[in-house]
């Protein structure tokens, strides 16, 4: 454990010596995600769920959350997200965990209706008042996507872990599945990349103040565009992307729609300073994880560096929307997430035919 540093929360505005937090879990983050081929081995031999005719998306496409038809026009859609910190401040950790949970809400086109906490600390190394500004920064954002913290549920843990269960509704005839995807849809990423390598910069003390803030901003920016987005019928298919990284996550939506995607590596917008923390080695474990359990459905151009194909199997915390539309769509997409203040959405690529791979120009 690295030595006690002086924290001053945000609600007490007091001083007390505890440990950082990112000094107490062993990942942070999305990159505490089990890797996709290990995941996958996991999950083999689970009972099917397809016997269950309302159960609209199950666990089959690998889709970001559970959505069951209640009847013609309404559906629940539910999902549990929690991790490690990858910030030392208490409410930014708390703030960054809650909007990385309803994302997987938006990510179906579904509005959030109430969330439950999920709480895991070490009660006797933390005060009460950082355990309770982790808690006061998640209810602040729950409270800005209009939704209660319900209640939740609490444990003594060697690691402090946080989270939210979101409960959601959707109209089941305009769910956004990650597996829906049509040939020739232009793909746009709503978010840029490389929040992993900013908080491995983070923990070793190499992230400016500038850096910590644009993953602040992004990592509490609410994918609020998905609500809109899904009633768009030019819009095929959603994800986040989250701790698989940008590549990750795209094959999973090409798995689950039968095609292929090209991505042009110089369109995919990234955090300001990314590729020199990349070029100079900054890097997670997990974004090696990510390649080794992947990479062999990905095809790389020479000119694409090694740094480079790191950023894009970054696995990413609170990470943006990857949206598959109609070209004729296009124009309406972009302007929704504009109006989100999402300026940074960039086009990226287009789905294609062919075997579940992407292609990486």
């Amino acid at each position: 454990m690295s030595a006690p540093l002086e924290v001053m929360t945000n609600a007490s505005a007091t001083v007390s010596r505890e440990p950082r937090l990112t000094s107490l879990s062993h990942g942070g983050g999305c990159g505490c995600k089990i890797a996709p081929g290990v995941l996958a081995e996991l999950l083999k031999g689970s009972l099917p769920s397809r016997h269950y005719a309302d159960l609209l998306v199950g666990t089959e496409t690998s889709d970001d959350a559970a959505v069951y038809r209640l009847n013609d026009d309404q559906a629940v859609v539910a999902t549990t997200d929690f991790f490690m910190p990858i910030v030392d401040d208490p409410f930014d950790f708390g703030r960054i965990a809650a909007t990385n949970a309803l994302a997987d809400i938006y990510a179906m086109g579904g509005r959030p209706l109430l969330a439950l906490a999920i709480v895991g600390m070490p009660i006797n190394t933390l005060s009460q008042e950082t355990i309770r500004d982790i808690l006061r920064g998640g209810e602040t954002v729950c409270e800005r996507a209009g939704i209660p913290v319900a209640g939740g549920h609490s444990i003594d843990s060697v690691e402090p872990i946080y989270g939210l269960a979101v409960t959601g509704v959707v109209d089941p005839k305009i769910v956004k599945r990650n597996s829906s995807a049509h040939s020739g849809d232009i793909l746009i990423l709503g978010k840029r990349l490389g929040v992993g390598i900013f908080s491995a910069a983070f923990k070793k003390g190499l992230l400016d103040d500038a850096g910590y803030r644009a993953m602040i901003d992004t990592t509490t920016q609410l994918n609020l565009p998905g609500m809109e987005l899904s009633s768009l019928a030019g819009v095929h298919a959603m994800t986040d992307v989250t701790g698989f990284g940008l590549l990750g996550h795209l094959l999973e939506m090409c798995r689950g729609s039968g095609l292929g995607a090209r991505i042009t590596a110089a369109d995919v917008p990234l955090l300001p300073g990314l590729l020199a923390l990349a070029r100079s080695g900054i890097a997670t474990g997990a974004s090696a994880r990510n390649w080794q359990s992947y990479g062999k459905d990905v095809r790389i151009a020479p000119h694409v560096d090694a740094p480079l194909q790191t950023v894009l199997t970054d696995p990413q915390t609170s990470g943006g929307l990857l949206v598959a539309c109609s070209l004729d769509e296009l124009p309406r997409v972009q302007e929704i997430f504009a109006r989100h203040g999402f300026s940074r959405a960039a086009v990226i690529g287009r789905m294609t035919d062919g075997d579940p791979q992407v292609q990486v120009e």
